[in-house]
């Protein structure tokens, strides 16, 4: 029995290191996911509101201008979603469609410390689409 402890001696304590890589890589991804995900969402509900903005203002009547309507409109949603200020926003009117582009990067920082940052890339064209745009 003395003989065979000492041959094993080396294999003591692994399982500990083991679940501690393991905790590691969890909080890893945990930080990763908790970082990276709100700016997704913001951007995917940005997305969203540009789409409604351009079809409000494909149906707008009377004193209203269209293109003021979905400047503001995408303004408000861009205050809501944490865009940064200087993101490239570009709304035009060709005959009766208007249509938005707006481009930004965020910087999402998805190892702790700053060890590494992800360039979040957003760019999206928003044009009406559905029964408002055939007629």
């Amino acid at each position: 029995m003395n003989i065979s402890s000492e041959y094993r001696s080396s294999e003591r304590g692994s399982a500990g290191i083991k679940a501690l890589v393991v905790i590691l890589l969890l909080v890893l991804i945990g930080n990763a996911g908790i970082n990276y995900i709100p700016v997704a969402y913001q951007g995917a509900n940005f997305k969203e509101e540009m789409d409604t903005a351009v079809v409000k203002g494909l149906a707008t009547t009377g004193q209203m201008k269209p293109v003021d309507v979905v400047k503001g409109h995408i303004m408000r949603a861009a205050a809501d979603n944490s865009i940064p200020p200087e993101a490239a926003i570009d709304i035009t009117a060709k005959q009766s469609v208007v249509t938005a582009h707006v481009a930004y990067t965020k910087e999402v920082s998805l190892l702790p410390f700053g060890i590494y940052k992800y360039q979040y890339e957003f760019n999206h064209i928003a044009t009406p689409k559905g029964y408002l745009a055939a007629q």
